[in-house]
Parts: C-alpha cells; structure tokens; sequence
C-alpha cells in the first residue's frame, strides 16, 4: 500500500474520514472532479444526492483503475456540494457507504468538503475531486 491513514493524537478520530495521510510512491494522480454521469454521459440521480455521490465514488473509482490504482492509493479528496448543509451529511453519507459496498472497499479518506453555489452544470448535486499516489 502506498497511503497510510492516520488519525494523529491530539486530533479527533472521525468515522467519516481521516486527519492524514502519509503517501510513499513514485507517481502521483490527479484526477478531474467525478462527477454523477454514466459512461455515456447519462446523468444519474437527478435530485438524490445519495445516489449522486454513490455514481461519482464509482467514477473515482473507475478513473483509479484506469491507471493501475485504487482507493487505497488515495491520498486526498475533495468534496464540493451544492447548497450544503449539515442536514445533507446522513444522505452523503448514505451514497458513501453503497459505494463502499458496490467496490467492496472502505473509502473514509482524508477529505475537505465545501458547500457551493453550483457546479459544472445544473442538475449536478456533487463532485468529487482526488489525488491518488501510486508505486
């Protein structure tokens, strides 16, 4: 493995995501915002932002693979979401979690989400930006 998760002491522990990460490798990922669009370009859950989520971490997860990695690679993630507000964490939550179960895999990661305006185009609810590093 490439990333190692830590949750230093003197910070709190989260259930949701990770203080550090601590990355050994000799390339590093950078991957476009994912966003909730199929392969073809379909958009997926219009208005449900667990189902939203769920497309982009597969999305993520699909890009990852495309260059030989995956969400142990990941080092780093930004979370943009329309409109946030903390009421919106159990539907983020919920898309995460069938991701998870959809790759098989934990994605609790170091992560920085913030809430804007809008994004890309307006049905998009989320976008989910990571930086992966790989042997």
């Amino acid at each position: 493995m490439t990333v190692e998760l830590i949750d230093p002491p003197g910070l709190p522990v989260s259930d949701v995501y990770r203080q550090a990460a601590v990355a050994r490798g000799s390339r590093t990922v950078y991957l476009a915002g994912q966003v909730a669009r199929t392969a073809a370009g379909e958009p997926v859950g219009a208005g449900d932002l667990a189902a939203q989520t769920e497309q982009a971490f597969l999305n993520v997860a699909t890009a990852l693979a495309a260059v030989g990695g995956g969400f142990d690679d990941v080092a780093k993630m930004t979370i943009y979401v329309v409109d946030w507000e903390p009421a919106k964490l159990a539907e983020l939550g919920a898309g995460v979690a069938r991701a998870g179960e959809r790759l098989g895999h934990d994605l609790v990661r170091p992560v920085t989400l913030i809430g804007v305006a809008a994004l890309g185009e307006p049905d998009l609810l989320i976008e989910v930006d990571a930086t992966a590093v790989l042997d």
